[in-house]
């Protein structure tokens, strides 16, 4: 399965290994060069396990979703919860999302990579799921606070995170040779002398 802060369970349960084979599977190669076979195949599952779990293709890359954007707000509340300052909270976010571009390459370019809307019909866009509404009150917190420089939120939010965002995507295609965690402080250091009050 695949988490960002724990380990899969062993043995892995079935919708498990689809979830696993078909994130793998969708960032080699796209949603739609994959069909429901070679998920089946990956996973080592039957066909008839995909469809009762999951319903298709379609249900794998939704639930997969879902699972992801779970993991990315259990992330957003970790750091909430041991980080009081809105500039500590935005800090900490940019710093596990560079280190796990680096260690969970998959998850995050499934995430931060991927157009969802173009296999995801009438799913929430990405900035308006659970954990990036959360993000956008970092900021406008921080705007609050006199952390951030007061202007526009949506300015602001695409200032702190929408660089941070190129920058893993930057490096999930190769641009980037660097790891990022060793680009973390000349980046933080660039977005904060732009950005803080």
């Amino acid at each position: 399965m695949p988490y960002l802060k724990r380990d899969a369970l062993c043995p892995e349960p079935i919708d498990c290994k689809i979830l696993t084979a078909a994130l793998d599977l969708f960032v080699e190669r796209g949603f739609h060069n994959i069909s429901i076979h070679e998920v089946q195949q990956r996973a080592d599952v039957s066909i008839g396990s995909i469809y009762n779990h999951f319903g298709g293709k379609e249900g794998v890359a939704k639930g997969l979703y879902y699972h992801i954007l779970n993991e990315i707000d259990e992330l957003v509340n970790a750091v909430l919860a041991s980080h009081s300052s809105p500039k500590e909270q935005y800090q900490e976010i940019i710093k596990q999302l560079f280190e796990h571009t680096e260690t969970h390459r998959n998850i995050i370019a499934f995430m931060f990579h991927t157009k969802h809307s173009e296999f995801l019909s009438g799913e929430p866009v990405f900035c308006d799921t659970k954990p990036f509404v959360k993000i956008r009150g970092i900021v406008e917190q921080g705007i609050a606070q006199n952390e951030f420089l007061k202007q526009d939120l949506w300015v602001s939010t695409a200032a702190l995170f929408g660089s941070a965002y190129k920058m893993i995507q930057l490096r999930l295609d190769g641009n980037i040779k660097t790891p990022l965690p060793e680009l973390y402080d000349k980046f933080m250091n660039t977005q904060l002398n732009g950005m803080l009050v």
